[in-house]
């Protein structure tokens, strides 16, 4: 007796507690990190994406991207029912509180965000709506986009003669690949952008499970929300570029681009973070931004010189090492160059805008012989230049014979080497280091000729 009135009110007080549901429109990077990350909350999860070969991989455990401590949380989560993928976004909509807009917005050929994908999301919502939602787009869209979304969705209850409630949001995220979960789960800031009171109270009862120890919520008008993310990345590539600057006039002057680095990090105003000269940044944020920040402006009478110089100072920064090596050889032709490092950043397969791509097309274009290794960028590597280059098991194999060493992607593994085996089988004695991870005493001891950047 005791039991069934237990089990009575047990049943009374799951009934009257209310789970969030929310559909994700893309399982890329941003959308599988999202999604599954809420999930972990207890949210109720539905990621959709129209490639059915991506979502029947995910719903047999196959995870697209690498990211540290992903795979293991898919697959928890969706075998504890939080976590679903379908093809289908009509057919959850009648369930869900919010639909995530999380598409790519790949940049059109002169450099402005492409936002067909966004809209193409807004006219299936507003199609096939039945109650009121709040459509939030997740991806990186130019000031302005949540406008063009709103006009579709509307235009398309119009088309159906329905009158039906609505919402439109902007909630950029600011997710580093490599770091992405703890980013997520534990974030510096979480922007919303919103024009009503009840899409704001719907998006901070989602986020108020990741606010217990300190409210990060930030709450501005759609139009600065969609700013934020441009200007941040924006900000974080002009650092970068301006220490690459720096670095390149050190090596000029006789002046040691760490010392400085560090002297001017010290000042309070400045900081120490994106300070670190190396041989250009890239990944899917950092150039397509800039370059849709500076299309963005043109499109409003504006130009952006110093971003300008940002893009122009990094494109040049991808090819330094290929200038280097060109000072040590009289030609190219032949000789066997060793790369470490694939990924445009540790802890990431991915290759989009990498320096390695440009190294590999100078170096195949001059006659050289590219071997290379990268952790876990291998396969992407493959996909994207196919048997351009040498694939090394390992990243003592990719030194075999070579006349070079070139370091481009500084994975911890690369730091503390045998170099007494990477001496003894390679052919030459140059390193090349692109992230300036080596000490230049050291390297000199081990026998090398060592150059970095910015010394």
């Amino acid at each position: 007796m005791v039991s069934q009135i237990l089990s009575t009110v047990i049943s009374n007080r799951i009934q009257n507690i209310v789970i969030m549901n929310i559909a994700i429109v893309g399982t890329g990077y941003v959308g599988l990190v999202s999604g599954t990350c809420f999930a972990e909350m207890g949210v109720n999860v539905t990621c959709v994406d129209v490639n059915e070969e991506k979502i029947n991989a995910l719903l047999n455990g196959r995870i697209p991207i690498y990211e540290p401590g992903l795979e293991e949380m898919v697959l928890r989560n969706h075998r504890e029912g939080r976590l679903n993928f379908t093809t289908d976004l009509i057919s959850c909509l009648d369930d869900v509180e919010i639909v995530f807009s999380a598409v790519g917005t790949p940049p059109d050929e002169d450099g402005s965000a492409d936002l067909k994908y966004v809209l193409e999301v807004a006219r299936t919502v507003g199609q096939n709506m039945s109650k009121y939602l709040v459509l939030v787009t997740k991806s990186t869209v130019p000031v302005g986009t949540a406008k063009k979304v709103k006009a579709v969705i509307q235009e398309e209850l119009d088309k159906r003669g329905v009158e039906i409630p609505f919402d439109v949001a902007s909630n950029p995220e600011f997710l580093k690949e490599g770091a992405a979960i703890k980013d997520f789960m534990s974030p510096d800031r979480v922007v919303v952008g919103v024009e009503s009171d009840c899409a704001r109270e719907i998006m901070e009862r989602l986020y108020k499970p990741f606010m217990m120890n300190n409210y990060r919520l930030i709450f501005t008008d759609i139009p600065s929300a969609e700013m934020i993310k441009y200007a941040a990345n924006s900000m974080l590539a002009t650092r970068i570029s301006f220490m690459n600057d720096i670095a390149n006039l050190c090596e000029l002057v006789g002046a040691d681009v760490n010392m400085v680095r560090k002297s001017i990090g010290a000042d309070s105003r400045i900081g120490s973070k994106f300070l670190y000269p190396g041989c250009g940044y890239g990944g899917s944020c950092f150039p397509k931004d800039v370059k849709a920040l500076i299309k963005t402006a043109e499109k409003n009478g504006y130009s952006m010189q110093v971003l300008k110089a940002v893009e122009k100072v990094n494109e040049a920064q991808k090819s330094i090492l290929f200038r280097k090596l060109k000072k040590h050889f009289d030609t190219l032709e032949g000789k066997t160059i060793a790369m470490w490092g694939l990924a445009f950043k540790p802890e990431t397969d991915d290759m989009r805008e990498a320096t390695s791509l440009v190294m590999i097309d100078l170096l195949t274009k001059a006659g050289a012989k590219v071997k290379v290794f990268d952790p876990v960028a291998m396969e992407e590597c493959k996909r994207r230049v196919g048997d351009a280059v040498e694939y090394a098991a390992d990243m003592y194999e990719a030194v075999v014979d070579a006349d070079a060493l070139l370091l481009l992607t500084e994975w911890k593994q690369f730091r503390l080497p045998s170099w007494a085996v990477v001496k003894k089988v390679m052919r030459g004695a140059l390193l090349l280091d692109g992230r300036n991870i080596y000490d230049a005493q050291e390297m000199a001891e081990q026998g090398f000729v060592y150059e970095c950047i910015g010394r």
